[in-house]
């Protein structure tokens, strides 16, 4: 996969057969990911097409086993040393032709007779291999392309040499010259070796993204307490910590990170997201329950059976069924280079014609350097290395985008929508309190159970607040959660229900302060008993941030599905022009959303990816914070880490530059096109450095965006571990 040509060609599969749906490259990866309907084709036939159009696929699961990757190694330790062969064998020939061309050159033409000519057809073998298996990969691209009804960017070159050594031949077995061979062998070096430092500075540039860059998930295991035998706690780690035979904890609306034996519990899973029916799948203890499922109700344990499946994770949060009914723009680099071929074509056909009635010993220097000088892999590697390399460096930095159409997307937005709870506020970092009623040690420990199936913010703070006060774990049947609104679940013979005062539907007790703060209101058998309050600790860095957004012109709203006791904090932080609003539900904030497009506004919303899976996918742009939990929203756009909330000024401004690093190296290309065709139509340019310059003006232009990209980023501070404004204060 070299050029623009190639990308269109495989994302055009669907064209040349029926029952491919979609075709997505990742160009630095060199890699394509197919969406097919198996009642219209075959993998086989998928698998046929590819190798057919010069894209055999090499099919297996990288990250399996050991010997895997050892045969992935051997493999391209293989494809590597054939490249190097033929760069070898094609120098050697190069050299010698140039050596035995030198008396040629060099004598006037006083050479003896019988010795030129000797000379000559030693050229005319050493050029053979050169030709026939040295170049022979541009061959093969170019007929497999033109096969498709494709021009792509070997097809010149193929036409450049095919000139060069045709007429070279043509001289030598007429008898009227020693033609071109040490140029044409000259072309074929020095484009292999272009090829080869191209492929190696793609890999010294690997913006590579695989799961555990996506997802900044952390999973809840059990282990064993060292201090006390028998006793276990919960224990977050990361994705990538998960061995066989962890034990983890699953809990409601919780994603399922790796196929596992359910172990404890009741386990309802939804597979919506993986294979869109709706209905959810009763397991027992000792099946399988398969990764990419959704636990839906209370808490379950799972033991893992397999390691986490990167291509699995990978494709779904790119699979199709995620896709969000938006109207997505077309990219503005997309028509730059998808005719540039043709294009070229059309220029090599009018210099022949001009130099035929002006100069027909001019014909050859010119079409050869025309064909060969002009590069449009420049205009495809300045969009591409530029998107890859800021997907890297907001990786680096905690912000994993769904794909770098997400970062045009970005740089286009000008107003912002908050979420509080778990946003703008610490998810997990709340002093806890309790007022009313007295609970009973079956109420407390019903309570404690019930708030621990959640993955809310909110209830997985009461779990911990109530742990260490519960001295057994009664039985828990019935769990249901109601976004936005509460949780419900029988304990015992006790009915139980946690969540808002609308949730309840019952009269505030007597004693029980509605406002002040967030609050969780609880009730026991339909009597509401009393309320969690909690005291919100903002996050690190908040207020400057918002400072920066409001200084850089963007519109800021909040929407909170908390009561209004955060008003006068949340005023004094985004100051009063802001709009807040208070208990939102999750189809209020949908629509509040909807509203502000129909008034052409680009909106990014930011939220915990729990209650604002709506608003995440109706904005232009959805980020999901996560802190630690395995909340992974198929809706969002993106997921940052909590701590990284703090720099989302700085992650805009990166991607509005991103757009004039594009645009400047575009322009960058075409100058150097214009400049190399305008000496190769005069047949001022040699066709050999032709052929050097092609590739490194790649090279340069992949040089060039990366650099910018970096000095952009270092100028943001994103490059830095410590960032020399850092706040640490929250206001």
């Amino acid at each position: 996969m070299h050029c623009s040509s190639c990308v269109y060609l495989l994302e055009n599969l669907h064209r040349l057969e029926a029952g491919i749906i979609k075709s997505t490259v990742n160009f630095q990866r060199k890699e394509v990911f197919i969406s097919f309907n198996p009642t219209l084709t075959s993998l086989r036939a998928v698998v046929s097409l590819l190798a057919f159009t010069g894209y055999e696929p090499a099919i297996s699961l990288k990250d399996a086993t050991s010997a895997v990757d050892e045969k992935n190694r051997l493999t391209s330790k293989r494809l590597n040393r054939a490249k190097i062969f033929r760069i070898g064998l094609a120098g050697f020939c190069f050299a010698n032709i140039m050596m035995l061309s030198f008396p040629e050159y060099l004598s006037s033409g006083t050479v003896d007779a019988s010795l030129s000519n000797a000379f000559t057809w030693l050229n005319f073998v050493l050029s053979l291999p050169v030709l026939f298996f040295c170049a022979s990969g541009f061959f093969v691209s170019a007929w497999k392309s033109l096969r498709q009804n494709i021009l792509n960017i070997d097809a010149p070159i193929v036409v450049a040499i095919l000139v060069t050594f045709g007429r070279s031949y043509y001289e030598i077995i007429s008898g009227q010259g020693a033609g071109y061979l040490d140029s044409g062998s000259g072309i074929i070096f020095f484009m292999l070796i272009g090829r080869w430092f191209q492929d190696k500075t793609f890999d010294a540039l690997s913006f590579e993204r695989d799961y555990r860059s996506y997802f900044p998930l952390g999973v809840s295991i059990i282990t064993a307490d060292t201090n006390v035998a028998g006793k276990t706690h919960e224990k977050n780690v990361p994705v990538t910590g998960l061995k066989q035979g962890d034990r983890i904890i699953m809990r409601n609306e919780e994603l399922i990170p790796a196929d596992s034996i359910l172990v404890k519990g009741n386990a309802q899973i939804d597979y919506s997201f993986v294979n869109g029916e709706n209905s959810t799948v009763h397991k027992v203890q000792g099946e399988l329950v398969y990764a990419g499922g959704r636990q839906r109700g209370g808490a379950i344990e799972l033991r893992v059976s397999k390691l986490v499946s990167q291509s699995y994770i990978t494709q779904l949060w790119n699979n199709d069924i995620f896709n969000k009914p938006k109207q997505k723009k077309e990219s503005f680099v997309h028509p730059w280079s998808r005719y540039f071929t043709l294009v070229l074509f059309s220029i090599a056909i009018a210099t022949v014609i001009f130099w035929w009635f002006n100069n027909p010993g001019n014909i050859w220097p010119a079409l050869t350097s025309v064909l060969i000088v002009a590069c449009p892999c420049s205009l495809l590697l300045s969009h591409t290395f530029t998107n890859g390399n800021m997907l890297r460096i907001l990786g680096n930095n905690k912000l994993y985008l769904r794909n770098a159409q997400v970062i045009e997307s970005l740089a286009a937005i000008d107003c912002i929508v908050f979420d509080k709870t778990g946003t703008i506020t610490r998810a997990n970092q709340s002093h806890v309190q309790y007022t009313g009623l007295p609970l009973s040690a079956t109420e407390k420990a019903g309570l404690q159970l019930l708030s621990s199936q959640s993955a809310h913010p909110l209830s997985k703070m009461i779990a911990s607040e109530l742990k260490n006060k519960v001295s057994y774990s009664p039985e828990l049947r019935e769990f249901r959660e109601y976004p936005g609104k509460g949780i419900s679940a029988f304990v015992e013979n006790l009915s139980l229900k946690m969540g808002s005062a609308n949730f309840m539907k019952a009269q505030v007790t007597q004693g029980i302060q509605q406002e002040g703060g967030s609050k969780v209101y609880v009730q026991v058998d339909e009597k509401i008993k009393g309320t969690f309050s909690f005291s919100n600790q903002y996050r690190t860095g908040i207020r400057k941030e918002i400072e920066a957004l409001k200084n850089e012109g963007f519109d800021l709203h909040v929407l909170s599905g908390d009561n209004s006791a955060e008003k006068e904090t949340l005023e004094f932080l985004f100051g009063p022009e802001a709009r807040i609003f208070f208990r939102q539900l999750p189809e209020e904030k949908l629509q509040y959303i909807r509203h502000l497009q129909l008034n052409n506004k680009q909106v990014m919303m930011i939220g915990d990816g729990l209650n604002d899976a709506g608003a995440l996918l109706q904005a232009q742009v959805g980020i999901a914070v996560s802190d630690n939990h395995a909340q992974f929203a198929p809706a969002c756009d993106a997921i940052i880490d909590g701590e990284q909330v703090k720099n989302i000024s700085r992650f805009l401004r990166f991607a509005r530059a991103g757009k004039k690093i594009v645009t400047a190296s575009f322009i960058l290309s075409i100058l150097y096109n214009l400049v190399g065709i305008s000496f190769a139509v005069t047949a001022q340019l040699s066709p050999v450095v032709a052929a050097i310059l092609m590739p490194a003006s790649s090279i340069s232009i992949v040089l060039f965006v990366t650099l910018a990209g970096n000095a952009v980023a270092k100028k943001q501070g994103l490059l830095s571990a410590a960032r020399p404004d850092e706040d640490h204060t929250a206001f």
